[in-house]
């Protein structure tokens, strides 16, 4: 990768020799693995946790988490936007403009995190009874605890994303990934703590949720202010550059809603799923577990691909940018072989251990079979290579191809199977009620079939080459 060498000097000349090696590419790519990992750990600690506080807490952490996911999703995308323009200026050799770039993308994340806590706090009431509506008193009362602890951690998680960014967009994913590890040590001894040893109620669940996102924060800014490439120093001296904020907008708000629209896509598909009954609710919450460790190694790759494909565009090595996508998806596709094949042989077994009855597990398999094989030819060319497009700056191109695409395929073609019962199969095979959720299954494969569809011939036709971002 480029050589960094320091915060102030500026170089624009294009760079011939090769930007990474395998070695470096390798580093980037196996700590966003274990990052990834460990973020799906915590989600199941937590699960696990909470649900000894009985269904009235349960349902409340897990109503506001839904709502919380949308409101992460603004950083998320943020924060693209800012690891794009950060790791095209370091391709391209400029780091006093990656510097200012990371400064600018710290004031805009930490100035919608503070107003989006202020304003859930002060309307937080409203808030909630407008998006879950009239659920139980109990249920309401434990979402309004949990949100608003959980809204306090929302300018701390907004530093978080977008430091992790910075460092990201100039090769740097260890120090994120050792950073998620503190921060599965202490909410998940936090956690154990306060629910089994003080016995809190969902404030058991958020405040080390609040404790942990700021000392993450915190670690990372002060790590990122002594960062001898790209350097914060001078971050207290505030100066808003909107000019720079607009060219990480450009990236951030169309990523932000493909994000947002694709959430509450799975949310309303969630609740079709919920009509097939319990089994069905159970065997997809199954089902999902065990998809999301089967998209570990897309998931890593795709992030990698931000830093990578945005340093060959800032160093115009356009044909480089084209070999290490064509190398990273290969890798994709190997890290989902490797990976699947033995999850999905034993992957009946592992759905036994939840407890579930025999037809549900035996949905739950089909759901996993269904991810698990589909996944291993299409899912890297569904997300991972979009990631190539959007390090470019092809971003509205794959906001729109998202969108249309969750919305008339997946959510369209879910209702239309539902009606019909997946076109009759379900009775001709004599199958229970609850099969029917199989749908949303191929509703979503179908899905990724469109989409990548039109990311193969964008990124054949090199269309994406010609944006500019800086």
């Amino acid at each position: 990768m480029p050589l960094l060498t320091g915060c102030s000097n500026d170089k624009d000349t294009a760079v011939s020799e090769p930007l990474f090696s395998s070695r470096t590419l390798w580093q980037l790519i196996w700590p966003l693995l274990v990052e990834q990992l460990l973020q799906i750990t915590l989600g199941m600690a937590d699960i696990i946790m909470v649900s000894s506080l009985g269904e009235a807490s349960v349902s409340g952490v897990s109503l506001v988490d839904q709502l919380n996911i949308l409101i992460v999703q603004i950083f998320a995308a943020l924060a693209t936007g800012g690891a794009v323009v950060c790791s095209q200026y370091i391709g391209r050799k400029s780091l006093s403009m990656a510097q200012k770039t990371a400064m600018q993308l710290l004031y805009a994340t930490t100035a919608i995190a503070v107003f989006l806590a202020v304003t859930g706090t002060v309307f937080h009431k409203g808030i909630l009874s407008v998006v879950f509506g009239n659920v139980e008193q109990d249920v309401m009362t434990a979402s309004r605890r949990y949100f608003l602890i959980t809204l306090l951690a929302l300018p701390s998680i907004a530093i978080y994303n977008a430091a992790a960014a910075i460092f990201r967009s100039r090769g740097n994913s260890g120090i994120s990934m050792w950073i998620a590890a503190l921060v599965n040590v202490i909410n998940i001894g936090g956690n154990a703590i306060l629910i089994y040893g003080l016995h809190w109620g969902v404030e058991g669940v958020a405040v080390p949720t609040l404790v942990s996102r700021t000392v993450a924060a915190a670690v990372l800014f002060v790590c990122l202010y002594r960062d001898s490439d790209v350097c914060i120093k001078g971050i207290f001296h505030v100066h808003i550059d909107f000019h720079l904020i607009g060219r990480i907008l450009r990236i951030g708000i169309p990523n932000g809603l493909e994000g947002s629209t694709f959430q509450i896509g799975k949310i309303l598909v969630l609740s079709l799923i919920a009509s097939y009954g319990t089994s069905a609710i159970a065997a997809n919450a199954a089902a999902n577990t065990l998809a999301s460790f089967e998209v570990l190694p897309g998931n890593a790759i795709g992030i990698a691909m931000l830093t990578v494909v945005g340093q060959c565009m800032g160093a115009k090595e356009y044909g480089q940018a084209v070999n290490y996508t064509k190398k990273m998806m290969t890798a994709a596709y190997l890290g989902f072989l490797v990976l699947n094949v033995p999850l999905l042989l034993f992957s009946y077994r592992i759905l036994s251990f939840y407890g579930m009855s025999e037809e549900t597990t035996r949905l739950g398999w089909y759901m996993t079979l269904i991810h698990g094989i589909c996944g291993i030819f299409i899912w890297p060319l569904s997300f991972s290579l979009p990631n190539a497009l959007r390090a470019a700056g092809d971003s509205s191109f794959t906001m729109i191809v998202s969108m249309v695409s969750m919305w008339t395929v997946r959510v369209g073609l879910s209702f239309v199977l539902k009606a019909t019962g997946i076109f009759g199969l379900v009775a001709f095979f004599g199958l229970p009620v609850s099969f029917g959720s199989v749908g949303v299954w191929i509703s979503m494969i179908v899905d990724w079939i469109v989409r990548s569809s039109f990311f193969v011939v964008r990124f054949v036709r090199g269309k994406w080459k010609q944006k500019q971002v800086i």
